[in-house]
């Protein structure tokens, strides 16, 4: 495992470089999707920037929320430290953000949704590398399988042969941005990001049983539980869509009233 990446006088968190290349990466396909539609490019960087500000603050006050009881003596120190980026609660306040922003382009529609579900699955792709090479403790239960692997020099170590979880998420959630991206001109304008809480969800609902969380009720993590609303949310939507039209793949453009705004 390499937490720290030293560089000279200078040490780099190969976490926050993972995360830094997650937004990147994540921009740059929101930017080449943003051209395919006719919109200015610069939204793909206006775009990522807010996702960024929102999901920082987001995944830091969700994990005050999640761990208050530990961190009541000290809270405004644990919100501007360096460690506890939740990713439910990045997902959240990125949202909001992004929202905010559609608000003021004028880009507030099902659309935008489908801009960003492939951006976000790579995104989290990415990110889980940087778990995968901190050794941040998101890795899984103790394993004896011919994969297994220790993390003696993570940032939470562990020298007990465990499940590489972030391994898993991270082939699991490349796989769906890749999926999702050829879907894009496929199906009706919000159907993409349905799609993407059902594949998200049952990723995470998956990967928590071999994960080290603690059950909440029910015997289910808080993770698996968010889980099953992003997929019944997910199932929900594209039934609604096969109701009223029948199907959720495109129409036709002579058949369709879900015409792209042009650019402006």
């Amino acid at each position: 495992m390499y937490p720290e990446i030293h560089i000279g006088p200078a040490t780099l968190q190969t976490f926050g470089l993972c995360f830094a290349l997650a937004f990147l990466a994540a921009g740059a396909l929101v930017w080449k999707r943003f051209g395919e539609l006719g919109k200015p490019h610069d939204w793909g960087y206006e775009m990522g920037f807010a996702a960024l500000v929102g999901g920082l603050v987001g995944s830091r006050v969700y994990f005050v929320a999640q761990n208050y009881s530990e961190v009541k003596g000290d809270v405004v120190g644990s919100i501007f430290s360096g460690s506890g980026l939740v990713w439910y609660g990045g997902a959240i306040g990125g949202a909001l953000a992004v929202i905010l922003w559609a608000w003021w382009r004028g880009f507030l529609n099902l659309t935008l949704l489908d801009v960003a579900a492939p951006a976000l699955a790579l995104g989290y792709a990415l990110g889980r590398c940087g778990c995968q090479m901190a050794g941040d403790g998101d890795y899984g239960k103790p394993w004896n399988g011919p994969w297994a692997m220790a993390y003696p020099h993570g940032t939470v170590p562990t020298k007990v042969p465990v499940q590489p979880t972030p391994v898993y998420e991270t082939l699991a959630m490349g796989l769906g941005a890749w999926f999702l991206w050829q879907l894009r001109d496929r199906v009706r304008a919000g159907c993409l990001f349905a799609i993407y809480l059902i594949y998200a969800g049952t990723e995470r609902f998956l990967i928590e049983f071999l994960r080290r969380n603690t059950t909440d009720s029910a015997g289910l993590t808080t993770a698996q539980i968010e889980s099953l609303v992003m997929m019944i949310a997910g199932v929900l939507w594209l039934a609604i869509v096969v109701q009223r039209h029948g199907g959720i793949g495109r129409p036709l453009a002579s058949q369709s009233n879900e015409t792209l705004q042009p650019a402006s």
